[in-house]
């Protein structure tokens, strides 16, 4: 009898349904174990990419797929949008649409099972080649030979929108169960960017905790929000105080020669930030800090904005160089002399950090972070009410016997902000959100009043619950008032609070104001539009900065 391939996702797809069935972290973790346990390396390094959120390359147009499908299901664009519309993600409308595939072998066939990784590499990875013509027949084709499920995920994977709720975090406890190699030590290894294949895969598992690569930066130590009166983590004295900047959070890395700068979202920065790298460069070899990026004047912090104009730039010039000039601010030092110092208490890491950066203080481009210290909590409040006038978003709070320890741990560190800027503002424009909501309106434009005119000022798309959003979504279809694409201009009638972070003036923006982090606080039901702040008031909060 001949055998076939059978070019599927079935073991893929069967973890997805597991990991999507439960939110028990436990039963995640299991899960995932069983996987990696039972899978070659070919597929499991494309599981743990995709489950670590790696994305493919764009490779085929949103638009061309949702025009083959239709064609391909024998329904009119129009119909096509309406099912759309009511499922609200297009990879879950063509999976319904075009899922007739096969759900298992046909009788008596005998078939060869092929891993996510060949077929990953063997049938999408090739589309970016493609003209659309050969990408056109080759998706019809996988549409008939998959399950309804496998189709999802294949048009997520493509789309680059999967998601299945598991955080890296949880992904590296499971290789640790499956492997029986510590977590820290996956976690190490999971930093910094690198490929799916089955040689990194052993090098992941390999018991052997070998050399650390040189480029390779640590898991980043996170904070937890306070939100409770901060006397219920402990007596103040027992932590160590610091500003909390609005920067680029970093490791600068010294290691034999190779000089990086890794953001927390472990892109590398080098080519930004040449003067960061010449700091580096004068301290000794062997050396991690944990640290900030910062674009500085003087003796404070310029606004955040400053320093985007920074972030991506190959070759920044001369002009840009002098107009935001840049610090690095170290907060931690995480290796010295190629030791890694985790393990060692916070206090007995600054030591080290601070004789570091006294041996070195005639370096222009180095400040270490101030770290403060009270005997109680009030201390600490009147220092946190400071915290704009030093250009900062408030405290962080960090255990003085904390070791570094990767990822959210409870306990050990937190940041206490100040509370956020507020104004109210009137609901202006609206647009459809995305995925489940993208068949709802979601996300909105707001506008305070400069003399007669509401003028735009903010988009938040964030703060309301499902029944606030439903009750809006009503309003806004039949209070609208003109349509530009997919935005409705709506009856200026709604006052909502919204919340923020920080403000600024901008040349870029109608207002004259750009606001960081804007989100709905609530909805002032209590206030017409005509209550809603103005421009001066908005303006007026600026003076609190200075």
């Amino acid at each position: 009898m001949q055998r076939r391939r059978r070019w599927n996702l079935r073991r893929f797809s069967q973890l997805f349904s597991a990991l999507d069935a439960t939110n028990k972290t436990q039963e995640k973790v299991a899960a995932m174990a069983d996987y990696f346990r039972s899978s070659p390396a070919e597929e499991a390094i494309w599981a743990v990419a995709f489950l670590c959120g790696q994305k493919l390359p764009s490779m085929v147009s949103r638009t061309k797929i949702r025009e083959w499908a239709g064609e391909t299901a024998g329904v009119p664009d129009w119909l096509f949008e309406a099912c759309y519309d009511a499922v609200g993600d297009q990879s879950e409308t063509i999976s319904l649409l075009l899922g007739g595939g096969e759900s298992s072998p046909r009788s008596g066939a005998q078939t060869d099972e092929v891993h996510l990784g060949e077929w990953v590499e063997s049938r999408l990875l090739p589309l970016a080649d493609d003209g659309e013509q050969d990408q056109k027949r080759k998706l019809q084709q996988l549409w008939t030979q998959l399950t309804p499920q496998e189709i999802f995920l294949m048009h997520k994977l493509l789309g680059g929108g999967f998601r299945v709720g598991v955080s890296q975090d949880l992904v590296v406890r499971a290789l640790g169960e499956a492997t029986g190699v510590p977590v820290p030590i996956l976690a190490h290894r999971l930093m910094g960017k690198w490929k799916p294949t089955p040689e990194f895969f052993a090098q992941l598992i390999s018991p052997d905790a070998g050399a650390t690569h040189d480029r390779q930066p640590y898991p980043f130590c996170l904070a937890h929000p306070i939100s409770e009166d901060p006397a219920s983590i402990g007596p103040a004295s027992d932590y160590l105080f610091e500003w909390k900047w609005d920067g680029i959070r970093c490791q600068a890395i010294r290691r034999n020669g190779i000089l990086s700068l890794w953001s927390r979202g472990e892109e590398l920065v080098n080519e930004a930030f040449p003067e960061v790298l010449r700091t580096l460069e004068a301290l000794p070899d062997g050396i991690t800090l944990d640290a900030e990026i910062l674009a500085w004047d003087g003796e404070r912090p310029m606004p955040f904005t400053s320093l985007q104009r920074r972030l991506g730039r190959k070759n920044p010039g001369k002009k840009l160089l002098s107009e935001v000039p840049v610090v690095l601010v170290a907060y931690d030092l995480l290796e010295f002399e190629g030791q890694d110092l985790r393990e060692l208490e916070l206090d007995r890491r600054r030591e080290l950090l601070r004789r570091l950066t006294e041996a070195h203080r005639d370096l222009r481009g180095l400040r270490i972070s101030e770290g403060m210290q009270f005997a109680e909590w009030p201390e600490a409040e009147a220092a946190r009410s400071r915290a704009r006038e030093m250009g900062a978003e408030g405290l962080m709070i960090k255990g003085r016997s904390s070791l570094y320890q990767g990822g959210r741990k409870r306990g050990i560190w937190w940041k206490w902000k100040l509370d956020p800027f507020t104004i109210d503002a009137v609901l202006l424009y609206a647009q459809r959100g995305t995925g489940r909501r993208a068949s709802l309106y979601t996300d909105y434009t707001f506008a305070v009043w400069r003399g007669e005119e509401l003028l735009p000022i903010a988009k938040a798309y964030s703060g309301l619950n499902d029944e606030e959003i439903a009750e809006v979504d009503a309003f806004i279809r039949k209070n609208t008032l003109e349509s530009f694409g997919p935005v409705r201009s709506v009856k200026p009638e709604l006052v909502f609070e919204i919340a923020f972070e920080s403000i600024q003036l901008s040349s870029r923006h109608k207002s004259g104001i750009a606001v960081r982090f804007p989100r709905i606080a609530r909805w002032r039901r209590d206030k017409s539009a005509t209550e809603a702040d103005t421009l001066d008031a908005v303006k007026a909060l600026l003076a609190t900065l200075r």
